[in-house]
């Protein structure tokens, strides 16, 4: 007898500092010339050497099982072009290969700011409702290659989410 896969909706939420603050930084506009402070990102690269490009993404749904972290550096993502989009998240925890199911969360980020994710959070995404999006991501030169952990729910829970 065949188990059928559970989906569980998660409830996208716009992104705001304060929702976001167990996850990485919200970073928004500032005017020219302001000093750095606490509201810039707040990176760590410095276990490799920086990658800043532009990722172009074709939509893929809403639809997850798998969520991967990076224990070695943040991430920083933003949408080019205004566009809105989606990432689920779960707080960093490296003393465990599982993220807590009950405190994954999906937020939707305006396009006219980013995301640093904290070292170790867990994320699944970018995803959108457009065609295509690209977006510009910053993370060390061998990020995927050495730094990518992956949880598969299917796997361990017989698990999908759907972002609504």
């Amino acid at each position: 007898m065949t188990t059928a896969n559970t989906v569980q909706q998660l409830q996208a939420e716009w992104v705001t500092q304060e929702k976001f603050q167990r996850y990485g930084q919200l970073i928004l506009p500032s005017h020219d010339g302001k000093a750095y402070d606490s509201n810039d990102a707040q990176l760590n690269l410095q276990n490799g050497i920086p990658r800043f490009y532009i990722m172009r993404l074709q939509r893929r749904g809403r639809k997850f099982h798998t969520i991967t972290r990076h224990v070695k550096c943040t991430q920083c993502l933003g949408s080019l072009a205004g566009k809105d989009w989606l990432i689920a998240v779960a707080p960093p925890n490296n003393d465990v290969n599982t993220p807590a199911l009950e405190e994954i969360k999906a937020f939707r980020i305006p396009g006219n700011c980013f995301i640093k994710l904290a070292i170790g959070t867990w994320h699944a995404g970018p995803y959108f409702e457009h065609e295509m999006v690209d977006f510009y991501n910053l993370e060390l030169a061998d990020t995927n290659l050495v730094d990518h952990f992956t949880h598969n729910f299917l796997q361990s829970d017989r698990l999908e989410f759907e972002i609504i």
